[in-house]
């Protein structure tokens, strides 16, 4: 599989994520809502949309997946989890409550805490590091599931 057809299916993949993923987030948040500081809803919608995404970009590649089958998954998964990461960095920052609810989320564990603004920041980093490992980890999984089987539903003609 070339580098090309590499970035195609990536390409492929987030398309069809940008599709689906809106339409499941509502469907689920209407199903399963906010839960306290949790919204399941969202986390189901998410887990959801990463895994259909790639299973759909796996049944689309599949021919080419097939020319170098486990290395051509991981490479793709790869990418595709390089991409999520920087959609992870990026995404939060364009989000006006993110930092006020990361505070909020830490003082309702540490009731009575105080922070130093530098305190703060580092606290917010490293809530985005562990968003971020979070994000990667869930798209390097389910994309390596998501396309091994897709491209097993669609498995080449034999010549």
């Amino acid at each position: 599989m070339k580098f090309g057809d590499m970035v195609m299916s990536v390409a492929s993949i987030t398309v069809v994520f940008a599709l689906i993923a809106f339409p499941l987030e509502m469907v689920f948040f209407s199903a399963l809502g906010i839960s306290g500081m949790t919204s399941w809803g969202y986390i189901v919608s998410l887990l959801v949309s990463l895994f259909l995404s790639a299973l759909i970009g796996g049944y689309i590649f599949a021919g080419k997946i097939w020319e170098a089958r486990s290395e051509a998954i991981a490479k793709i998964a790869v990418l595709w989890a390089a991409l999520v990461m920087l959609f992870a960095i990026i995404v939060p920052g364009s989000i006006a409550d993110y930092g006020l609810s990361v505070k909020e989320e830490y003082l309702a564990a540490n009731p009575g805490a105080t922070l130093s603004t530098f305190e703060w920041v580092t606290w917010e980093y490293m809530y985005l590091d562990m968003f971020s490992f979070l994000m990667v980890g869930m798209a390097l999984v389910l994309g390596l599931i998501g396309l091994y089987v897709g491209s097993m539903l669609r498995k080449p003609k034999k010549s």
